[in-house]
C-alpha cells in the first residue's frame, strides 16, 4: 500500500480528490429524488425486453423517439388507470356516506344487524354504538369534538403528501423515457464501468443482479395481478358487496406481503356481516389456497429462478428490503441477496462459482 500511494503523482491525487467530491456532490444534489430515479431504473429493467419487442415492430425511423414515448405512456397510465378508477369510486361511496350520515344525524343510528354476527369484535363494537351513536344528533356531537386548527393541520399534510408524490411521479415517468430512449447507449457505459473498477466478475454479478430484478418483477406484480383476479372471481360468485373494486385492491395487496390475506378478511367478514357464512367458509378455503400456491411456489421460482436464490433468502430479500427500502424495496431486496449469495459461493466453492455462470449468462 505505501508503494503504492509512493507512486501516484501529487496531479493524480489531485484529481482522484476533485472526481470524489463531484461524485459527492452529484449524490447529495441527487438524494432528494432517490426514490422515483429507482423505480424509473427498476421499472426500466423489468420491462425492457417488452420495450425492445416494441421496438422490432415498429419501423426503424420511430425507434429513437416515438417507441419510448409509447412505452412510456402505456406505463404510465398502467399505474394512473387504476388510480382514477379507485379515486371514482370512492368519491362515490364517499357520497353516500355523507347522505347517510346526514340523515342518520336527525333521527340517531340504528345499531346495524350484522354487527352482532360478527366473530369476536362484533359485541363491543355493538355495545359502544348503542353508548354513542343512537340519539340524536350524536354524529354532530362527535365531529364538533374536532377544532379547525386539526382539520387544517391535516388538510395541509394532504396537500404536501399528494404533490410531492405527484412530483416524484413526474420524475419518474421522465427519467423512464430517458432510459428508454438512450437505454442502449447507457447500459454499454455502465458496463465499461463496471469492468474497469470490478473486473469480469462484477460484470457478471451485475448481469445476475438484472435477472433478479427482472424475476422480481415477475414474481411481485404477475403474482399479484393473478391473486388479484382469482380472488376478484371468488368474490364476484359469493357475492361480495362491492367486488370488482375489492378485487382489484386485493390485486394491489397482493404485491405486498402478508396483503393479500387481509384483503381476503375483509372479504369474508363482509360475507358474514351478510349472513352469508358458508359463502365466507367457502371464499377462505379457496382465498387460502390460491395465496398458499402463489407465495410458497409460484413466487419464489419466479423470483429466485434465474438466479439459483433459494426460498429462504428469496424470502429474506423481500422482507428485508420492504423493511429497509419500502416498497422499493421489494425489488432491491432479492437483488442485493442475489449478490450476496453469489459472493458467498464464489468464496467457498472449491471451483471458480463464474466458470458455470457465464453458460446461463449466455444462454440470456
Amino acid at each position: 500500500m505505501r508503494r503504492l500511494l509512493s507512486e501516484v503523482t501529487p496531479q493524480q491525487m489531485a484529481r482522484l480528490v476533485l472526481a470524489s467530491l463531484i461524485l459527492l456532490g452529484g449524490l447529495y444534489v441527487l438524494s432528494a429524488f432517490f426514490e422515483p430515479l429507482g423505480w424509473a431504473v427498476v421499472l426500466a429493467i423489468a420491462t425492457w425486453p417488452l420495450y425492445r419487442r416494441l421496438q422490432l415492430w415498429l419501423p426503424p425511423s420511430a425507434r429513437r423517439n416515438i417507441a419510448p414515448l409509447l412505452f412510456t405512456a402505456a406505463i404510465t397510465l398502467i399505474f394512473i388507470v387504476p388510480i382514477l378508477v379507485g379515486l371514482m369510486e370512492m368519491g362515490r361511496e364517499l357520497n353516500q356516506l355523507v347522505a347517510w350520515l346526514r340523515d342518520a344525524d336527525h333521527g340517531g343510528v340504528v345499531v346495524p344487524d350484522y354487527l352482532d354476527k360478527l366473530p369476536f369484535v362484533g359485541a363491543s363494537i355493538a355495545d359502544w354504538w348503542r353508548a354513542n351513536m343512537i340519539a340524536e344528533g350524536s354524529i354532530t356531537s362527535h365531529f364538533a369534538r374536532v377544532d379547525t386548527a386539526t382539520l387544517a393541520r391535516v388538510t395541509q399534510r394532504t396537500v404536501i403528501i399528494i404533490a410531492r408524490s405527484f412530483t416524484f411521479f413526474a420524475v419518474a415517468v421522465l427519467t423512464l423515457f430517458f432510459l428508454f430512449r438512450d437505454g442502449d447507449s447507457f447500459g454499454r457505459r455502465v458496463q465499461v464501468l463496471v469492468r474497469k473498477v470490478l473486473g469480469r466478475k462484477g460484470l457478471e454479478l451485475s448481469h445476475l443482479m438484472v435477472f433478479a430484478v427482472r424475476g422480481t418483477s415477475d414474481g411481485v406484480v404477475l403474482v399479484g395481478i393473478g391473486v388479484g383476479t382469482l380472488l376478484g372471481l371468488g368474490y364476484v360468485v359469493t357475492g361480495v358487496p362491492h367486488a370488482g373494486l375489492l378485487g382489484s385492491l386485493t390485486a394491489l395487496f397482493a404485491m405486498i406481503p402478508f396483503g393479500a390475506p387481509a384483503a381476503l378478511g375483509i372479504a369474508c367478514l363482509l360475507l358474514l356481516a351478510k349472513g352469508a357464512t358458508p359463502f365466507a367458509i367457502g371464499l377462505l378455503v379457496f382465498g387460502s389456497i390460491v395465496i398458499f400456491v402463489a407465495d410458497h411456489f409460484l413466487r419464489p421460482v419466479l423470483i429466485g429462478g434465474n438466479a439459483q436464490l433459494p426460498f429462504l433468502w428469496v424470502f429474506l430479500g423481500i422482507f428485508g428490503g420492504l423493511a429497509t427500502f419500502g416498497i422499493l424495496g421489494l425489488f432491491l431486496g432479492p437483488a442485493l441477496m442475489v449478490a450476496l449469495v453469489s459472493l458467498w459461493r464464489e468464496w467457498t466453492q472449491p471451483r471458480p462459482f463464474h466458470a458455470s455462470l457465464r453458460g446461463r449468462l449466455r444462454r440470456h
